[in-house]
């Protein structure tokens, strides 16, 4: 079987916010008929660029056309170079490697009618316990609103919660006085998530100032690859610290310094399900845990996180991946599932990824390119009527 063509087409996709992300949907043809799907996630995170669609299609057609699909370490190898491991956790090249390497593994599993779950190792998990996200307080104002956000959220089975903090300390408590208060023992905070927002001193002061209130670690609290600050900071808390994985160099200096004891792994950020299962092992020879993380992915993304995170022995920790939950609309038939605040893995009959595009939904989202230019929800409704007209 031999790799003849792909194909990349961009969506944006609302979320309940109003703001819309985009996402790249890539399709790789096969000379067998096999046609596999990946999703490079949310380009609409920072930074604010993008690369040019077109010239980004011919560099991977120049790169994958001609390539057995089962040659994925190979290939693999050949999009490294071209697109280099991150300096830091939101640079594209990562997005881009991570929904070739999807696409890769649905078309592989597909031809053997099989789950991606199955062809990367067998599952040990059938379901993942994830939290939804409680995004930065900024104003004290936004307190009482991302209490509704719980309340609406715990009545659909959500029970565990990461909050970012540290732009408002006096915010991040209030939000979590009064999640005690109303909800009790009914709902975790997983974590307070500082996103290298702080260094290590300022994030441990907040952290002991918080520590009135109940949750289970702290994650990014110190500044980007300051391993140091990070190895300080966990010398100094009781709380276990969490941090991204987007190399494999930084991972090694974490564990050199002994700077954490749970490493966050997605595929989006360290470069696709390949990698992802590598630094999961690697953390396991390391004696540390994984969480599975996330970008806020649709559902493609959302089931290739599904099937890694199923098949990790190590995986010991609540997860991130609820991206569709936070959009208006998906891209495929049926998306991911959830029951009582887990993401179920999709089931071994459903082979590949387990999604099934709908091509519908595709031309109701899809957006020119990647661009920062404003795309509106009013814009994509008009499209909406038309296309129902």
């Amino acid at each position: 079987m031999k790799i003849v063509d792909l194909k990349l087409t961009v969506v944006g996709v609302p979320r309940h916010t109003g703001f819309v992300n985009k996402h790249v949907i890539i399709e790789l043809f096969t000379d067998e008929g096999v046609t596999g799907f990946g999703e490079m996630s949310d380009f609409s995170h920072l930074p604010r660029y993008a690369p040019d669609v077109n010239d980004l299609a011919n560099v991977l057609k120049s790169i994958l056309v001609g390539k057995n699909p089962f040659d994925i370490s190979l290939i693999n190898k050949e999009l490294l170079g071209n697109f280099p491991e991150a300096m830091y956790y939101y640079e594209k090249g990562n997005f881009i490697r991570s929904g070739v390497d999807a696409a890769l593994y649905d078309l592989c599993s597909k031809s053997l009618n099989i789950s991606v779950a199955d062809m990367i190792g067998g599952r040990n998990h059938e379901k993942i316990k994830v939290c939804f996200p409680i995004f930065r307080h900024r104003f004290m104002e936004e307190v009482e609103e991302n209490i509704e956000v719980v309340r609406k959220r715990l009545s659909q089975g959500f029970d565990t919660f990461r909050l970012y903090v540290g732009k408002n300390v006096d915010a991040d408590e209030a939000f979590l006085a009064g999640v005690k208060s109303e909800f009790g023992s009914k709902v975790k905070i997983k974590s307070l998530d500082f996103s290298h927002l702080l260094d290590w001193k300022q994030a441990l002061q907040a952290t002991k100032r918080l520590s009135k209130y109940d949750f289970e670690l702290v994650e990014s609290p110190a500044f980007a690859n300051d391993f140091d600050g990070l190895h300080h900071f966990r010398m100094r808390t009781d709380y276990p610290v969490s941090e991204h994985v987007w190399s494999f160099r930084q991972q090694y200096e974490m564990i050199k310094r002994d700077s954490v004891d749970i490493f966050n792994v997605s595929p989006v950020f360290i470069g696709g399900i390949t990698s992802a299962k590598k630094a999961a092992e690697t953390a396991a020879v390391a004696g540390k845990s994984v969480l599975i993380g996330t970008t806020q992915e649709l559902s493609i993304g959302t089931a290739a996180m599904a099937h890694l995170g199923s098949t990790l022995t190590n995986l010991n920790y609540t997860s991130d991946p609820t991206g569709p939950e936070l959009y208006v609309g998906d891209i495929v038939k049926e998306g991911v599932k959830y029951e009582d605040g887990y993401l179920i893995v999709p089931d071994r009959s459903k082979v590949g990824l387990g999604m099934e595009i709908d091509w519908e939904k595709v031309e109701k989202y899809k957006v020119d390119d990647l661009s920062w230019g404003e795309v509106s929800v009013h814009q994509l409704q008009d499209r909406t009527a038309q296309t129902k007209a």
